[in-house]
């Protein structure tokens, strides 16, 4: 199944049926008078978020959507039949934009959640509404409205309480499957993930956490290299980022040179989105000779001049995982209890939110603008169809 996670879409609500004029004409009744119908609503076009969904691929070969038009209204005073509202299923954490304002309509982040994105038009009225006792036989009626159309753009961010940052072949994947049921590919060469990894860490009973690991970044990721602006977007919704970096690295670079990268990366793409609460954990120590360890783990502390929580862990090892997961799940529940209590901090979470989206979306917008006026070769063309990937989203619970 291939992993989509933008699509754009055209919706258009039905047209409310018209207004019936008519008048009762029956045998040895001399005076019937009006009984024109009314006409019926247009239906209207919603979004629900369906749990059972982690892709867009279904928009990408159908674009165009059309709710049903209410009937006309007809004599004897019958109501034409309302058009049915359409129900489109998106994955949970979409986000959806009116394209053609840039505004956007809504974000659909829990289970089961509606978003109305096109109003169906209204019916129409018949005569009879028109009588009265000076106009005994109206021939006035009104047409149903047309209903609302929208170009859309469906964009999904993965859900996920805890986002994995780092440079291709860190460990990112090594690390999920370590504390979670998710099963990405591993390999020893970069770039084995190419869409999002998510998994459920169970800490104790009735007590657990998703996280998701995403693409590797690299350098010149934040100006359209590789894939790492395309996924940059999935953490927005984390509430904590684990910076993972490999100290037995395969290459040239340096444990702290690398964690640099990854950082001006992440700061170049959303400065709000690098002001995230992030946690420096520093993998595969069990690959580094002892008496070099203290000093490449404090290089990378150094060099990005840190102050925060930091942990040693070897991935695939699980060593020093455990207690990773416990401080996570404690600081998480913390978390969960400010926002459930504080009607301050969640809307100053939601403003977080909206602020990160909009710096990804002017950065994306910045690069397709940059390379279409650029002379570049066709496959290296930046194009939202190359967002395909023939590869399974992994959530396990």
């Amino acid at each position: 199944m291939k992993f989509v996670d933008e699509a754009t879409i055209y919706v258009r609500a039905g047209k409310g049926g018209n207004g019936c004029m008519s008048f009762w004409r029956e045998k040895f009744v001399a005076k019937g008078g009006p009984d024109g119908g009314d006409g019926g609503d247009g239906g209207s076009v919603i979004l629900v978020a369906d749990e059972q969904l982690n892709t867009l691929i279904d928009y990408r070969f159908t674009r165009k959507y059309l709710a049903e038009n209410g009937e006309g209204g007809m004599g004897r005073d019958m109501t034409g039949k309302k058009g049915q509202d359409l129900y489109l299923k998106v994955p949970v954490g979409t986000t959806v934009i009116d394209e053609d304002t840039g505004e956007t309509l809504g974000d659909l982040t829990q289970v089961g959640e509606e978003l109305k994105v096109a109003q169906g038009g209204r019916k129409g009225l018949g005569n009879t509404r028109f009588k009265s006792s000076t106009n005994r036989a109206p021939r006035q009626t009104t047409k149903g409205t047309v209903g609302e159309e929208r170009n859309l753009k469906l964009e999904m961010k993965v859900i996920a309480d805890v986002g994995l940052l780092g440079l291709p072949n860190a460990g990112k994947s090594t690390f999920i499957r370590a504390v979670s049921s998710a099963k990405p590919k591993v390999a020893d060469y970069p770039f084995t993930t190419l869409v999002p990894n998510l998994g459920v860490v169970k800490v104790k009973r009735h007590q657990s956490f998703v996280i998701a690991d995403i693409p590797g970044i690299i350098e010149g990721a934040s100006e359209g290299a590789g894939l790492g602006i395309r996924f940059l977007k999935h953490l927005v919704r984390n509430r904590i980022l684990l910076h993972v970096v490999d100290m037995a690295p395969w290459d040239e670079i340096t444990p702290a040179q690398a964690a640099q990268i990854a950082v001006n990366e992440l700061e170049q793409f959303s400065p709000t989105l690098a002001q995230r609460e992030r946690w420096l954990v520093l993998n595969k120590i069990d690959m580094v000779p002892e008496a070099e360890l203290e000093e490449r783990c404090q290089s990378v502390i150094d060099a990005l001049q840190w102050e925060g929580k930091t942990y040693r862990v070897a991935a695939i090892s699980g060593e020093g995982t455990e207690i990773l997961c416990l401080d996570l799940m404690t600081r998480l529940d913390e978390m969960r209890l400010i926002l459930a209590e504080d009607d301050d901090a969640r809307e100053q979470e939601r403003q977080i939110r909206e602020r990160i989206d909009e710096e990804g979306r002017e950065r994306i917008l910045a690069l397709r603008s940059k390379r279409r006026h650029s002379p570049v070769d066709d496959e290296d063309e930046f194009d939202d169809d190359d967002d395909d990937y023939d590869v399974e989203v992994e959530y396990v619970r």
